[in-house]
């Protein structure tokens, strides 16, 4: 079953900030090894405004070129349905898209399958992507979980979880050119858990390992971590 609320600091309940939450997208890749499933996770640069040196997965803030990009196919209708909740749909394929070219500038990882024919983009991110002749592939993607950043923060986002089996990767780059994620690992659950993780990292975790558990049939809800009238609730979509 889904796990509880994470539990945030005191001081997160003090709401000192109206900040809008901005669109993020994060995935939780997966890769099966005979001692059990690895997640990728990285360590965030120190000198980061937000969450410095903390192990996350890879994600972050949606782009507009992100609902501009015509590939990837669509979305299975179960995570279609649970995705534009609150979204419309091209909304929701933005938010699937901006995960994996995420994932792209920050891991150098290339989620997808290869194509001759690739759309024509202004996007910089994009461009670089399909310079590798791959095309985005959002049936391989599940929606695991979304959370709103606590209201105090001084930066907010609203960001949904997407969780994908490693062997949806297309191409993986020797080096990935980012700033923001260190050399990105391949954690064991318990590795991970051992690491510094910010609280809603921990609980996705929990959550990624209990999909693993029960199957990919769908069937499992999507929690929803939020905060309401300064105190933290979960939902379900």
């Amino acid at each position: 079953m889904p796990t509880p609320p994470p539990a945030f600091d005191k001081d997160e309940v003090i709401i000192k900030n109206r900040l809008r939450p901005k669109d993020a997208a994060t995935l939780v890749l997966v890769k099966r090894e005979k001692d059990g499933p690895r997640i990728l996770m990285g360590q965030r640069h120190g000198n980061m405004a937000f969450m410095a040196n903390k192990y996350v997965f890879p994600g972050g803030r949606v782009d507009p070129g992100d609902q501009r990009i015509a590939l990837g196919g669509d979305l299975r209708p179960h995570v279609a349905e649970r995705l534009t909740k609150g979204a419309s749909a091209s909304r929701a394929r933005g938010l699937a898209l901006a995960a994996i070219r995420e994932t792209f500038e920050e891991a150098g990882i290339l989620l997808g399958e290869r194509a001759e024919k690739l759309p024509r983009t202004r996007a910089p991110a994009w461009q670089k992507f399909f310079e590798h002749g791959v095309a985005p592939r959002l049936d391989t993607m599940e929606f695991i979980a979304r959370a709103i950043t606590p209201p105090n923060r001084t930066r907010r986002f609203d960001a949904r979880f997407f969780m994908a089996d490693a062997s949806a990767i297309a191409h993986t780059l020797d080096t990935a050119e980012n700033d923001e994620l260190l050399t990105p690992h391949w954690l064991t659950l318990r590795e991970a858990r051992e690491l510094d993780l910010p609280s809603i990292t921990r609980t996705v975790l929990d959550e990624a390992e209990g999909r693993l558990s029960d199957g990919p049939d769908g069937s499992r809800p999507v929690p929803f971590f939020r905060f309401h009238r300064g105190k933290s609730e979960m939902d379900f979509l």
